[in-house]
């Protein structure tokens, strides 16, 4: 049942996509049309009822429907950030932690996740700055400031925000990102050493708040999502027209690239040359795993077909598998953080804001740290996305404009991102098992 409802969800965005492009691309042109033949007030009002930013000086009497509704997918997104990245990240390190029984091979596992992590956060890194240097994130759109923004003169302060001085603070703002994540480790940290004892309680909460935001955020995307994106995707293009079309079309491109290059080529490397075994053999009993993971784009949905594949296909053995993939599940996200760092270069080219080297590095670590904390569920990756913005204080109109367009067309992204995830889970625990002895090479090589 969980499949059929993620089938149906792919096809219900695709459709939504579809839709979006061909109405906000129809809109665009009679946009057009209406200017050039003077006739603006007809187009005047016909964006008065429909695409006004409400909140806009001198849009006192507009109705902006899908405005409106644009604005209250994005809070409902915007309003699970805090408890989503605390209870996450606090539950991903209490599992961490557990090193009594499974101590070397948690320390393996996650050295091995952390060196993919950073060799794709590398190659997103230098594509990005080479992409925006290009200019193909430069979008010059009309009535949006082009002022940049930065976070702060020296950039050292991100450092001090690290430790809140108020606890209250920190969960009152989303942009205090980075406070919630080291108020999560250490709370997870805590509860590992006082034991489950002590901490039963509080560790039962965290579960159920992690639940219940899941659920919301799992009922946001499938009941909302479609319609949203449509809606957010014939706004943009209608409103913004033609500026927008060519960086979004080399964020697709280059996204896509990247994700393909890391999946076909970086993981059969680490393959190759960490657990010195066949990479053509790991490709092809892989391929079943990653066709699921892209078809439901649900990394939970995938667990039980990778966890068979691992074990009966490779020849792990079912104590690393069992630690490995639900580990990774929550914690392995090189995808989700390649496509954070391309979105937030894309975002802020668009926006007009100037991206340095270092902001790039703050982009990476934060992508790297938060999507750890990513829930297995649809759209967790946005909600993740505009973390890291506000992190790095990309917040401006143009900024949330092409935030909003990443929304629309993400769903295509989303799908290739889980395939890497989940694929990237498999990975580490053939690597893992190999070093241990605890892999069966003739399963492996069948």
């Amino acid at each position: 049942m969980g499949n059929k409802n993620a089938n149906s969800l792919a096809k219900k965005m695709g459709i939504a996509l579809v839709c979006g492009l061909v109405a906000g691309i129809g809109l665009m042109f009679l946009r057009e049309s209406l200017n050039s033949s003077g006739k603006e007030a007809v187009w005047a009002m016909i964006n008065n009822i429909l695409f006004q930013d409400i909140t806009a000086q001198g849009a006192e009497s507009a109705i902006g429907i899908f405005y409106i509704i644009g604005q209250l997918f994005i809070r409902s997104l915007q309003l699970v950030i805090v408890p989503m990245v605390f209870t996450s990240i606090s539950l991903a390190i209490g599992q961490i932690s557990d090193t009594k029984t499974l101590g070397r091979i948690s320390a393996k596992t996650i050295g091995c996740f952390l060196l993919c992590s950073f060799f794709a956060l590398a190659m997103a890194c230098v594509a990005g700055i080479l992409v925006y240097n290009a200019g193909f994130f430069t979008a010059e759109v009309e009535g949006l400031s082009g002022t940049a923004g930065s976070t702060g003169a020296n950039p050292l302060i991100v450092v001090l925000d690290i430790v809140p001085s108020n606890i209250t603070s920190a969960f009152s703002s989303n942009t205090a990102v980075l406070s919630i994540v080291f108020l999560a480790v250490s709370v997870g940290l805590c509860m590992n050493v006082l034991g489950e004892e002590k901490t039963g309680t509080l560790k039962k909460l965290i579960e159920e708040v992690n639940d219940v935001v899941v659920v919301f955020l799992n009922y946001v995307v499938t009941k909302f999502g479609p319609f949203a994106i449509f809606v957010l995707l014939t706004r943009t293009f209608a409103t913004y027209g033609i500026n927008y079309l060519k960086p979004a079309f080399a964020y697709v491109v280059v996204t896509t690239i990247l994700l393909i290059v890391f999946l076909f080529i970086g993981y059969p490397m680490v393959v190759a040359l960490g657990a010195r075994l066949n990479p053509v053999i790991f490709v092809k009993k892989i391929t079943n795993v990653a066709v699921f993971g892209f078809s439901t784009s649900s990394s939970a949905a995938t667990l039980p077909l990778n966890h068979k594949t691992c074990t009966e296909g490779f020849g792990v053995d079912q104590t690393i598998a069992s630690f490995v993939l639900p580990l990774g599940m929550t914690i392995n996200m090189n995808g989700t953080a390649i496509m954070q760092v391309i979105a937030t270069v894309f975002i802020a080219g668009c926006a007009g804001y100037q991206v340095t080297f270092p902001q790039l590095i703050v982009v990476a670590l934060l992508a790297l740290i938060a999507s750890a904390g990513t829930p297995a569920a649809p759209g967790a990756g946005a909600v993740i996305l505009f973390t890291i913005l506000s992190g790095v204080g990309f917040i401006n109109d143009g900024a949330l404009l092409a935030y909003s367009l990443i929304l629309a067309i993400n769903r295509p992204i989303e799908m290739l991102v889980t395939s890497l995830n989940v694929v990237g889970d498999a990975v580490t625990s053939i690597w893992v098992a190999k070093s241990e002895g605890l892999l069966d090479e003739t399963k492996y090589n069948a």
